[in-house]
C-alpha cells in the first residue's frame, strides 16, 4: 500500500496532487457477476493492503502501550465522541418490537445531515474538496437506517474511511498504532453502545456460524497483537479469568467479553466458529486463518459488497500497479 507508507513526513502540508479530481462514491456492485471487477479493483488492493499494513503494525503490541498521537487522530476521537454523545442526545422510543428501535433512525439522521461538517474538522483546509467523498464511507459505517442493522460490511466502510484518509495524508504511517487502537477502538466502542442502545439486528449475520454478529477486524488485528505472546495462548481466551485480567490490553479479548456480555449459554454453542478457533495452537496461525476467512466471508460475499461505494480514492478501475 505504497500511498500509506511512503508519505512524506516532513512537511505539515503537503499540497494535493493537482490531478485528483474527488468524487461522491458510488455503487457498482449490482450482480453477482460484478464481484470480479472487485476483485481485480484498486479499491480491493488499496483496502486489503491498508487491513495487512495495520495487521503488521499492531503486532505483538498492547493496547495500553505508548504510542504517537497525532493532531488528526484526536480529531477523529473527537469526532466519534461526538456520535456517542448524539446517542445519548437519544434515548430509544418506547415500541412493540424488542429489536430495531426507532430511534436510531432520529440518530442517523443526525450524522446524515452532519457528516461532511464533521469530516471537514477533520481535514485541512486544502483538502476540503475531499469531504463529500470521505463523508460518505463515515455514514455508511454506522448501520443501516432503513433496517436498522450493522454488520461487517459496515465496519469495513469505516475502515475505508481510514483508508481514504491515509490516501489524502491526512493520516500518516506514524499513526499506525493509534488508527488502531486509539480511533479505531473508539469507533468499536460507539458500535457496541449503538448495537445496545437500539438493539440493532446482525446485518447478514450466519448466526451461530459466523465469527461474531457485528465485527471482524478487531478479531484480525486482535491476533496480531497477540502474536509470540509469553502466555497467553488462543486456548486462553475461553478461560473468563483471563478475558477478565487481560481485556484492557488485548483486542481480541474485548470482543470475547462483549459477545459473553450480549449472549447467554455455554460459549461453545453461541460463538461455534470462536469456539473452533481456540483449538489452534499459535496466535500466527489464528491471525493467518482470520485473514483468509475475512476475505471469503465478507470481501467476498456479494450481500456484503454489494453496498460498498467507489470513488477516485478507492477505485473500481483495475489495479494499476
Amino acid at each position: 500500500f505504497t500511498s500509506f507508507l511512503h508519505l512524506p513526513g516532513t512537511s505539515e502540508e503537503v499540497a494535493p496532487p493537482v490531478q485528483q479530481c474527488f468524487m461522491v462514491p458510488k455503487k457498482e456492485i449490482n450482480v453477482v457477476s460484478d464481484m470480479a471487477k472487485w476483485k481485480r479493483s484498486q479499491a480491493y488492493a488499496d483496502y486489503m493492503g491498508f487491513i495487512l499494513t495495520l495487521n503488521e503494525g499492531v503486532r505483538g503490541k498492547k493496547l495500553t502501550c505508548e504510542y504517537k498521537i497525532s493532531e488528526p487522530i484526536e480529531k477523529l476521537v473527537a469526532l466519534l465522541n461526538t456520535l456517542d454523545r448524539w446517542i445519548d442526545e437519544t434515548p430509544p422510543v418506547d415500541q412493540p418490537s424488542r429489536f430495531g428501535n426507532k430511534a436510531f433512525r432520529t440518530w442517523y439522521a443526525k450524522l446524515d445531515q452532519e457528516a461532511e461538517k464533521l469530516v471537514s474538522a477533520v481535514i485541512p483546509k486544502h483538502l476540503a474538496d475531499a469531504a463529500p467523498e470521505v463523508a460518505v464511507y463515515l455514514k455508511e459505517s454506522v448501520g443501516n437506517s432503513t433496517r436498522i442493522d450493522y454488520g461487517t460490511g459496515h465496519e469495513a466502510a469505516f475502515a475505508a474511511f481510514l483508508c481514504c484518509l491515509c490516501k489524502i495524508g491526512v493520516l500518516r504511517v506514524d499513526d499506525q498504532m493509534a488508527i488502531v487502537f486509539k480511533v479505531f477502538n473508539r469507533y468499536l466502542e460507539v458500535m457496541r453502545k449503538l448495537q445496545k442502545t437500539y438493539r440493532m439486528e446482525p446485518a447478514g449475520s450466519q448466526g451461530v456460524w459466523g465469527l461474531d454478529d457485528f465485527q471482524f477486524l478487531p478479531f484480525i488485528w486482535g491476533s496480531s497483537q497477540l502474536i509470540d505472546h509469553p502466555s497467553l495462548e488462543p486456548r486462553h481466551f475461553v478461560d473468563e479469568k483471563v478475558v477478565n485480567e487481560n481485556h484492557k490490553d488485548f483486542m481480541f479479548l474485548e470482543c470475547i467479553l462483549f459477545i459473553t456480555e450480549m449472549k447467554t449459554g455455554p460459549f461453545a454453542e453461541h460463538s461455534n466458529q470462536l469456539w473452533n478457533i481456540s483449538a489452534v495452537p499459535s496466535w500466527s496461525k489464528v491471525n493467518q486463518g482470520l485473514i483468509r476467512m475475512y476475505k471469503a466471508e465478507c470481501l467476498e460475499k456479494f450481500p456484503v459488497i454489494q453496498h460498498f461505494k467507489f470513488g477516485s480514492l478507492l477505485p473500481i478501475q483495475p489495479v494499476t500497479s
